[in-house]
């Protein structure tokens, strides 16, 4: 129903975000790890939604990116994770580490992970391991200081057809160029996202 929102972020908490869009104002429960990519209060930014809706309650989740959001749906096929255990594991274990921690089949590490126990580190082994890959073309976001500035303008990109090294280094060396340029920072997300997205479509030409 709701792919992502675009709007005004007016506030960040624990767990928490609300944003508004055009006079609505909507509240989401977020991972703690995609709240650090998420811009700040009074910024303008992009959150991706899934929605839980049931007969008893309607809840909103937001994500930094596709891919996060693709993490919190893999963890939901757990047997016994529902929504606020998936949040709960991704607000207290990186992305890349607990991809690591399933391929190396570490049930030790895992159970030490808050919301994690015994029998639920044993059916993540049996779900996911494998699946959350590292590989160039992974699908799993990694913590925020080794993540790529722009890493949705280089997906699209590679979704284009470009080769996704060549766009992940023209993103790279465009936004590199472009963080100490004062008229750059002060626009909204969006308006850098498509900015960086018209310079890369030069620089890869």
């Amino acid at each position: 129903m709701f792919n992502s929102f675009t709007g005004t972020i007016t506030f960040k908490g624990p767990q928490k975000l609300c944003i508004d869009t055009h006079g609505i104002e909507w509240e989401l429960t977020v991972p703690e790890s995609s709240l650090l990519d998420i811009p700040p209060v009074g910024q303008e930014g992009r959150v991706y939604t899934w929605l839980q809706h049931t007969d008893a309650l309607m809840n909103l989740y937001g994500f930094a990116s596709e891919s996060d959001r693709e993490l919190f749906l893999n963890l939901l096929k757990v047997d016994g994770i529902g929504p606020k255990g998936a949040v709960k594991i991704m607000s207290n274990i990186s992305a890349a580490d607990l991809a690591s921690v399933l391929e190396s089949g570490d049930v030790d590490r895992l159970q030490k992970v808050p919301g994690v126990g015994k029998k639920t580190a044993g059916k993540m082994l049996l779900a996911l391991k494998g699946k959350l890959s590292l590989s160039e073309d992974s699908s799993v976001s990694l913590s925020k200081k080794d993540a790529l500035p722009f890493a949705d303008v280089a997906l699209a990109l590679s979704n284009m057809g470009y080769d996704k090294k060549t766009a992940e280094a023209a993103v790279a060396k465009i936004a590199g160029r472009l963080a100490e340029d004062p008229s750059f920072a002060s626009q909204s997300q969006v308006q850098k996202e498509e900015f960086v997205f018209r310079q890369a479509i030069v620089e890869l030409a």
